[in-house]
């Protein structure tokens, strides 16, 4: 599949619905859609077997999770309105099919409530929310893609935010760098807001300047990325020498990761299966 391919490949997909939402706000999108494994994918997934061919259509009644860590789904989208988490529900829905426990979290974005502090709080009121209705086993894992990933990567530099793994894919983690590059029509100006003192607003919420202590981070960034260049990734690594594990997947663009079939998908799933089952 080609890079210019995979955009229409992940939006083409039909949205899943989740088992079930819970609210952690009274605005629409303070929300969290759950998806729950049954209990047969779920013992898949803690005995590392292969998933099966249709893993969501297999026979046996909804089990609580346990076993597995609960992954956190950030989307990503640039922060803004037009985009919400229904892109990344075939993924959830996979993840879930091959055992996992999933939280797939809404957020106020720009254009509708969201931007700096806004989004950011709610951020870290989902990932609490998840933990509440959804326990796995342990600190979640928290996965985050494109400006999700710069969500996911702040959110665990926060004090007292437990996560076991940030797994961040394809994400926009040097704040600076983005905005320097003007990425999506100066899209980190519009969540923190332009005018004086954005400098600082920039470093106060570029993961690059905070990374989280003591949470080991996983990055996944495609070679051919149009969206948000490699280089914010390789900066992000060199401010935390030690701490972050760097894939740089060759021919890969921004969308692969997170499409289930894609086979740069298989190395997130890979990597989840790794983490939340150990």
């Amino acid at each position: 599949m080609s890079v210019a391919d995979e955009e229409a490949a992940l939006l083409g997909l039909a949205p899943v619905a989740p088992d079930r939402t819970v609210a952690y706000g009274p605005h629409p999108d303070q929300i969290v859609d759950l998806y729950v494994p049954r209990a047969a994918d779920r013992e898949r997934a803690v005995g590392g077997a292969q998933e099966a061919d249709n893993p969501r259509a297999a026979d046996g009644a909804r089990a609580p999770a346990a076993g597995p860590a609960l992954v956190v789904l950030l989307h990503g989208g640039f922060w803004r309105a037009a985009y919400d988490r229904r892109h990344l529900s075939p993924l959830a829905a996979d993840l879930a099919g091959r055992g996992l426990p999933v939280a797939l979290a809404e957020y106020r974005r720009v254009g509708a409530g969201g931007g700096a502090p806004q989004t950011f709080g709610d951020v870290t009121a989902g990932l609490a929310a998840a933990v509440r209705a959804l326990p796995g086993d342990g600190d979640p894992v928290l996965v985050g893609h494109s400006a999700g990933g710069q969500l996911a990567l702040l959110a665990a530099a926060r004090p007292g935010t437990r996560v076991r793994r940030v797994l961040a894919v394809s994400p926009v983690a040097d704040l600076a760098r983005a905005h320097a590059l003007g990425l999506s029509n100066g899209a980190v100006s519009e969540l923190l807001g332009d005018g004086p003192g954005l400098a600082e607003r920039i470093a106060a919420a570029d993961p690059a300047c905070h990374p989280p202590a003591g949470v080991p981070v996983t990055i996944l960034h495609g070679t051919d990325d149009p969206d948000v260049p490699l280089d914010l990734s390789r900066r992000y690594a060199a401010h935390s020498p030690g701490t972050t594990d760097l894939h740089e997947l060759s021919g890969v663009g921004h969308y692969g990761p997170v499409t289930p079939g894609n086979p740069s998908c298989h190395t997130l799933v890979a990597q989840l299966h790794r983490t939340c089952s150990t």
